[in-house]
């Protein structure tokens, strides 16, 4: 009778964290199911929550029902629709309506922009010396990336798109000149799209301070907090610089750009918040 008594202790004693609350997360659905850079913010998101379990508890990560464009997904964000949390760059808009978690999870490296241009054109770049004439050649960017209001603020030719994925088709038609893109980005881009004859240029590079941030909603407080908490304990214990530098997505960009031995035009942000952690050398990118 006494080993049933402690038994039935035990069990009510473990009840609780048998069925303690699991924590579950809906994100955005990556436009391609198969892209590595997607699974890095993922894996990143993981990290983060996974530093924070023995505080906040488990949890779950999905995907959202249906793929959407950045606009629509941070308006869902923002009207808790069914999205938890986003990863995007920030601007100054969307501090105002979301919560930022001020860590950027490329160490600033979107800001680092080569471009994809049509097989052909190469010659056209490697002549370009100044900014005053890259501008006489047109970019395209998506009608709602904060890139393109970066760009234009500079004095640059930009084309914008409804969407990304018909970026790349607008580019083979000859409808702009360039295509920017993050240096973890346009390598793996152009295999996707092998048959629309791209590549990526080799000698040019744009640089502005571009942080992706997580965002959430601006009352989920408690989520803003885990995150940021668990990303800096990856980043004091080493493990969010091994992910960020050994990770499918960007493992190999930093020999295939050569940063160091491209033309490097900075160009200002007008538009980056007056509290990005601009000044804290731990948190960007600072060469290989």
């Amino acid at each position: 009778m006494q080993k049933i008594k402690l038994i039935l202790c035990f069990c009510l004693l473990i009840c609780p964290f048998l069925h303690a609350d699991v924590l579950s997360l809906t994100h955005i659905r990556p436009h391609d199911e198969n892209d590595v850079r997607n699974a890095y913010f993922i894996d990143v998101l993981k990290l983060a929550l996974s530093k924070t379990e023995e505080r906040y508890g488990r949890f779950e990560l999905n995907k959202a029902d249906i793929e959407m464009n950045q606009l629509r997904a941070l308006k869902n964000l923002e009207n808790k629709n069914n999205i938890d949390v986003v990863w995007t760059m920030t601007s100054i808009e969307r501090e105002e309506l979301l919560e930022p978690i001020r860590i950027p999870l490329l160490k600033g490296l979107l800001g680092y922009r080569v471009f994809i241009i049509r097989k052909g054109t190469q010659p056209s770049f490697s002549a370009v010396e100044s900014l005053s004439q890259l501008k006489a050649l047109s970019a395209g960017q998506g009608a709602d990336w904060p890139d393109t209001s970066i760009l234009k603020a500079n004095g640059l030719t930009v084309v914008e798109a409804s969407g990304y994925s018909i970026l790349f088709s607008m580019l083979e038609r000859e409808r702009f000149d360039y295509f920017p893109r993050g240096v973890n980005e346009p390598w793996a881009e152009v295999s996707a799209h092998a048959d629309k004859g791209l590549e990526v240029e080799k000698t040019l590079i744009l640089q502005y301070p571009a942080p992706i941030y997580f965002f959430v909603n601006k009352d989920n407080q408690a989520l803003a907090e885990r995150i940021e908490l668990g990303l800096r304990r990856a980043i004091e214990d080493g493990s969010f610089d091994i992910i960020f530098r050994n990770h499918p997505a960007n493992k190999e960009i930093f020999n295939l750009a050569e940063i160091e031995k491209r033309r490097i035009f900075k160009l200002a942000n007008p538009f980056l918040p007056e509290k990005t952690p601009i000044n804290d050398e731990s948190l960007w990118y600072q060469g290989n």
